[in-house]
């Protein structure tokens, strides 16, 4: 049986609230018992307030504190404490426990993974921002502590599930699929019209709003190539994005002997989750199961930079290296933003965030000290005013 004190950082979001889903759906089975020490939720009040009364957290911690006494109030007689605001995430971060997922969206969630990185407990990774804006820093930051770090992308944990890592020498290189999104066959002059609800419907995953933007363009395939490159210490040649619509091949590995290892199943986040609440076993628990025979065929083909050009800006930042990937995530989080509230058309996700890459000086490679976040921080802050600045100008000028 799978026993873990686990801390949620981001509870109310999608990742958070598979995480707690399947954290029921395993003690049901009886194949696993929980301790939660901690959750953090943003505005969601009434998700957070109910999250926090089945597992009775010793602290449930909103972002907003605005909403506090609203989230007290929720959890009157509980039991639980409450705190809001950034320093209580952090401080809820770094509660002693076995395993933290790190599943707060975008920037918001690097201060409080870096905090998770440094306290020896295995870290779930869900947040791309953090190891896009200080990859290496953060790695080295876990293992300083004597903990784990474990991907919890789909592409990043079926990499790590066949990834030699005793012997990293033997790959040959790194391929990650991607679905192509819901626009991958529209003609390209029907990409102007995009609308935010056409965007946020992906055909085969369920995700956040953000998430399902950059997966319309490719941009979360970029962000996952400079990862990747981080996690497994590759060069970015060596990396290869391929455009799998089924979604059922997550990753592969090429060894150097010409074998290829794929990890393989139906499009559910909660088997990554698994993965990382089990690793280093495997647990039990109701998923959904592959049939192939059903499926009927895989199909690949190489992805569009005509058509997605955020994959091959995201390739020329990780290799211009230095602070360029923090460069790169922050001025399309901006942008996808400003396309969901309305502000910004679909096309001009890519090239607000290729005007930021070449308005924003990058420097020297992030250092991997205590402060690197805040450097990382400083970086995010500058290439985000570039952005919105851009952004406003577009808006001018239509």
């Amino acid at each position: 049986m799978i026993r873990r004190r686990v801390t949620v950082l981001g509870s109310t979001g999608s990742v958070g609230c598979s995480t707690l889903d399947l954290m029921d759906q395993i003690e049901a089975a009886g194949t696993g018992a929980f301790e939660v020490a901690a959750l953090t939720g943003g505005a969601n009040i009434a998700r957070l307030a109910e999250q926090a009364r089945r597992w009775r957290p010793a602290i449930a911690v909103t972002a907003d504190p605005t909403r506090l006494q609203e989230l007290r109030d929720a959890l009157a007689g509980t039991g639980v404490e409450t705190a809001a605001g950034d320093e209580a995430i952090i401080e809820a971060a770094t509660r002693p426990v076995d395993w933290i997922m790190a599943a707060i969206v975008g920037a918001a969630g690097l201060r409080s993974a870096w905090a998770a990185a440094s306290t020896g407990a295995t870290l779930a990774l869900a947040n791309k921002e953090s190891l896009v804006c200080c990859g290496p820093a953060l790695i080295q930051r876990v293992a300083r502590s004597g903990g784990r770090l474990i991907p919890v992308d789909s592409e990043h944990s079926a990499i790590h599930q066949v990834f030699p890592h005793e012997a990293p020498e033997r790959v040959a290189k790194l391929v990650l699929t991607a679905s192509g999104g819901p626009f991958r066959t529209l003609p390209r002059e029907s990409l102007g019209a995009i609308t935010p609800e056409q965007a946020v419907a992906h055909p085969n995953w369920s995700m956040g709003a953000k998430i399902s933007v950059d997966s319309a363009t490719m941009a979360n395939k970029g962000l996952e190539a400079i990862e990747a490159a981080y996690l497994f210490d590759m060069p970015a040649d060596r990396i290869e994005v391929v455009v799998h619509p089924e979604s059922i091949i997550h990753s592969m590995v090429e060894y150097v002997d010409g074998s290829t290892l794929a990890q393989m199943g139906p499009p559910d986040m909660k088997t990554p989750i698994a993965y990382a609440l089990a690793w280093p076993d495997r647990i039990a628990w109701k998923a959904p199961r592959l049939d192939l025979a059903a499926l009927g065929r895989l199909t690949f083909q190489a992805p569009d930079d005509e058509r997605f050009p955020a994959l091959k800006l995201a390739r020329q930042a990780l290799q211009a290296g230095g602070a360029a990937p923090t460069v790169f995530n922050a001025a399309n989080e901006v942008a996808a933003l400003a396309f969901l509230d309305r502000r910004l058309g679909f096309l001009n996700i890519a090239a607000v965030v290729a005007d930021t890459l070449s308005r924003v000086t990058t420097p020297g490679a992030v250092s991997c000290s205590d402060d690197a976040c805040d450097a990382a921080l400083e970086v995010d802050a500058q290439a985000r005013r570039t952005a919105e600045s851009i952004i406003r100008g577009i808006a001018a000028a239509a």
